[in-house]
Formats: C-alpha cells, sequence, structure tokens
C-alpha cells in the first residue's frame, strides 16, 4: 500500500501555455479557471494559456495562476485515483494543499491569494529586494556569509530547500555582500526572477495586512494533515494551520524539513500538482540514498 503525499510549486516554474492542454481536455479544468477569473477578476486563465510571459510573471498575476494551475493538477491526479494522505506546498504552494485538504475553499484560496499577491507586489515596490539562491555551501557557512553582510542591509536564509541549495533574501546591496561572501567559502549563486525579497523582514508590514484578512477566515479541520513551510512537520489543527500561515510571509521555507517529516512518516509517492518536473528534483534530493520514492506530474 502506497502512502502518497501532494507537493505544490511556488513561483518560479511558470511557463506560458501552462495548463491548456489539461483545460482543452477535461471541463473540471475548464471550470477551475473560469472560477479562478472570476474570483480574482483577473485574466487568469488567458495569461496561462498564451501569456506573455512577462506578463504572466508579475506577482500579482502569477500567484492566483499557479494556484490555478497547481489545483487542476491535484484534480487530475485525483482523477488518476491517487489518494492524499498528506499535502505540502513550496511558499505559494501551502495554500493548494490547504485547499486540497478542505481547509479553505477553491474559492476562498483563490480571494486570499489574489490579495496576497497584491500586497507582496506592493510591498515589493516600496521595499525592494532580491533574492538568491547559493549552491553548495553548509548552511552554517552561509549564516556566517549573511551576518557579515549585514552591514549592508537586511539579508537572510529564506528557503531551505536542499543539502546544498538554500536561498537568501534581502536588500539588493546585503543580497550582493551575501553573495561575494559566499563565493569567498566555494559557494555557488544563481540570482532568482522574483519581484521582491520575499521570506524576510522586508514583507513584514505586508504579513500583518495579510494577518488581518486571514483573522476573517474559517479555518476548517483538514482531511489529512497538511506540512506548513513556517514548521516542517504535519499539522492537522485548523488554527495551527491559520497561525503558521500568518507568519509565512516572513518566516523561511522549511523545504528540506518538510520532505524528511514526510519520509519519515512512509510517504512513498510524490504526485506534483505541475505540468513539469519541478519541486521532484528537490525532493530527491532531501531523501536518503536508495530511498524508493516515485515521483508522478499529471499527463500533459
Amino acid at each position: 500500500m502506497t502512502t502518497t503525499a501532494f507537493i505544490f510549486p511556488g513561483q518560479g516554474g511558470q511557463f506560458a501555455g501552462q495548463g491548456k492542454s489539461w483545460a482543452d481536455r477535461n471541463a473540471s479544468v475548464r471550470e477551475l479557471f473560469r472560477l479562478a477569473d472570476d474570483v480574482t477578476q483577473r485574466p487568469v486563465s488567458r495569461l496561462c494559456f498564451e501569456g506573455p510571459l512577462e506578463e504572466l510573471s508579475l506577482t500579482v498575476n502569477l500567484q492566483p495562476a499557479v494556484l490555478a494551475v497547481s489545483l487542476a493538477g491535484a484534480l487530475l491526479h485525483l482523477e488518476s485515483g491517487l489518494v492524499p494522505s498528506y499535502a505540502a506546498g513550496h511558499s505559494l504552494g501551502e495554500f493548494g494543499a490547504l485547499c486540497l485538504a478542505g481547509v479553505l475553499t477553491e474559492a476562498e484560496t483563490f480571494s486570499l491569494v489574489a490579495k496576497r499577491a497584491a500586497l507582496m507586489q506592493k510591498a515589493a515596490m516600496q521595499s525592494p529586494g532580491v533574492m538568491a539562491a547559493i549552491l553548495n555551501l553548509s548552511d552554517e557557512a552561509l549564516a556566517g556569509a549573511c551576518e557579515l553582510a549585514r552591514a549592508e542591509g537586511t539579508v537572510v536564509m529564506a528557503n531551505f530547500n536542499t543539502p546544498g541549495q538554500t536561498v537568501i533574501s534581502g536588500t539588493a546591496r546585503a543580497v550582493a555582500a551575501a553573495v561575494r561572501h559566499a563565493q569567498a567559502l566555494g559557494g555557488r549563486a544563481v540570482s532568482l526572477p522574483v519581484s521582491g525579497a520575499f521570506h524576510s523582514p522586508l514583507m513584514g508590514e505586508c504579513a500583518a495586512l495579510f494577518a488581518d484578512e486571514l483573522g476573517e477566515m474559517d479555518f476548517k479541520p483538514p482531511k489529512f494533515p497538511v506540512v506548513p513551510n513556517a514548521l516542517g512537520t504535519p499539522v492537522s489543527d485548523p488554527d495551527d494551520l491559520k497561525r503558521l500561515l500568518s507568519e509565512q510571509m516572513t518566516s523561511p521555507v522549511l523545504w528540506f524539513r518538510s520532505v524528511k517529516s514526510l519520509e519519515a512518516a512512509g510517504v512513498d509517492t510524490w504526485a506534483e500538482c505541475w505540468p513539469r518536473p519541478y519541486l521532484g528534483s528537490m525532493v530527491k534530493k532531501c531523501l536518503d540514498p536508495g530511498r524508493h520514492a516515485s515521483l508522478t506530474c499529471p499527463a500533459r
């Protein structure tokens, strides 16, 4: 008997045409995209299916677009017979996981994500920042590099993705300084195509505003445990899920810990809710060597 975790991506893997082939052949997927358009009052389906990529990649458009495609992917996994025992999402993907688990309805989730996206885009314009992935460097060494760089401004370790891949986030000067220190220690840096310093203190004001939005929401008990980014272990209490989601904008994404906790829980099938393998490569790098794992995306 398999134990399956549905995993939902965040920003970064978008492409023009995402979800179009699914919508072309599946009426339930088309209805999901219509709901996304109606609730968000944005052209989510057009941007997903046609682009242009530059417009799709704007935070205010991209977050509801990624949510729509990932929920469509989850729907197709369910139709194929996969049954989730757990759900987890990377950053924005946590909303898809909560929706799948029944904590929020689809309409509630689209509404929340549209508000989150607008707040984050505004915050990125008011407090500009950048993010960079640091490869081949221990977290301890990277923490030291960030400490040295804080003379230039704000910089924090924002995404703990895999052993040897951690994302830093902050002001441009401070991140550049941290990159220089990391490179001097043997690390390699890759700039990320994002519009702000997500999962950092620079998101503090919009996080407080989003917490007010969350406070109005009724979180229902999940049908199965969800792994919040801010904790990295499965949670079933709806009040805890709401609190941890409120903390998510300024706290690091503990993806490595999330995967390891699901591995320890016996997960052996990872159902990625995206048209192309994206999170799966990170999952493979997190699992114990030799660990049997099935990673699957819905058929395109």
